[in-house]
C-alpha cells in the first residue's frame, strides 16, 4: 500500500482571497515504511509574502522570485502522488490550497477522500490534548530539534514518524503498547503474564495398544534403562 505524507507552506490562510502555495514537501511510504523517495518544491506565488506568513516559514520574496510557478510543477507533482492516500495534518487546509492551485491551472481536483487527516486521528486518540505537530512529536519522542521554522519537507518527515506512531508503529500488527503482549486472537495481556496449569488434563493421545508396544520395547533395553529415569 502506497501512501504520501504531505505538507504545504503558503502565503496565508485563504486561497479565495489570493493566498498561494509557496512550498510542497512529501515523503513516500510503502506498507507504512518510508521508502526514501521524497518530493520537494519551492513555488513562486506571484504575489508579495505577508510578514505573518514569513515569520512562520521564513520564505522571502527574493528567495522565491526565481522559483517555478505552480503551473510549471503541477504535472510532476500529480505524477508523484498518483492515486496514493495523502497523509496530511489538518488535511482540509492543505487540500483546499492544492485544489485551488489545480483548479487555477485547469487540472482535476483531488478528492477529499484521498486524504488521511492525522489531526483527526490524534484528536480521537487524545481528546482534549494538544495535537499540533510539535505536541505530537513530544508525545512520541520524535526528534524535532531541527524545526526552528515550518518547512514542508522537514514537516512531512516529522509527520511520517508521528503517523506511524499514531497507527501503532512501523509494523502496526506487531508493535505493542508498553507492558503488553499479543495473543493469537490479537487480545493484549499484561507483560507479566504466566501460563497456568490446565484445570483438567488433556486426554492421552496414545492408544492402549501403542502404550503396550512401548512398554514391551522398554523391557528389551535391559535392567534400569535410562528412559525409566526420565519417565
Amino acid at each position: 500500500m502506497r501512501e504520501i505524507v504531505l505538507d504545504t507552506e503558503t502565503t496565508g490562510f485563504d486561497p479565495s482571497s489570493g493566498d498561494r502555495i509557496v512550498e510542497i514537501g512529501a515523503v513516500e511510504l510503502f506498507n507504512h515504511m518510508p521508502t526514501g523517495d521524497t518530493y520537494h518544491q519551492y513555488i513562486n506565488p506571484q504575489r508579495p509574502m505577508p510578514k505573518d506568513a514569513f515569520d512562520i516559514h521564513g520564505l522571502a520574496d527574493k528567495f522565491l522570485a526565481d522559483k517555478p510557478v505552480f503551473k510549471d510543477i503541477a504535472a510532476d507533482f500529480i505524477a508523484f502522488i498518483g492515486t496514493a492516500k495523502l497523509v496530511i495534518h489538518n488535511a482540509s487546509f492543505d487540500m483546499k490550497f492544492l485544489n485551488a492551485e489545480l483548479d487555477w491551472v485547469n487540472r482535476d481536483k483531488l478528492p477529499m477522500d484521498q486524504a488521511i487527516d492525522t489531526l483527526e486521528i490524534a484528536r480521537r486518540k487524545f481528546p482534549g490534548a494538544q495535537n499540533s505537530l510539535d505536541a505530537l512529536c513530544r508525545r512520541f519522542a520524535v526528534d524535532n530539534t531541527d524545526r526552528e521554522k515550518h518547512g514542508a519537507l522537514l514537516d512531512s518527515k516529522l509527520l511520517a514518524a508521528v503517523y506511524l506512531e499514531l497507527i501503532g508503529g512501523r509494523q502496526p500488527d506487531l508493535v505493542l503498547a508498553a507492558g503488553q503482549r499479543t495473543t493469537g486472537s490479537n487480545v493484549t495481556e499484561p507483560e507479566n503474564w504466566k501460563p497456568s496449569a490446565r484445570p483438567n488434563k488433556l486426554p492421552p493421545r496414545l492408544t492402549d495398544q501403542e502404550a503396550e508396544r512401548h512398554k514391551a520395547f522398554i523391557e528389551t533395553l535391559g535392567d534400569s534403562p535410562h528412559w525409566s529415569k526420565l519417565h
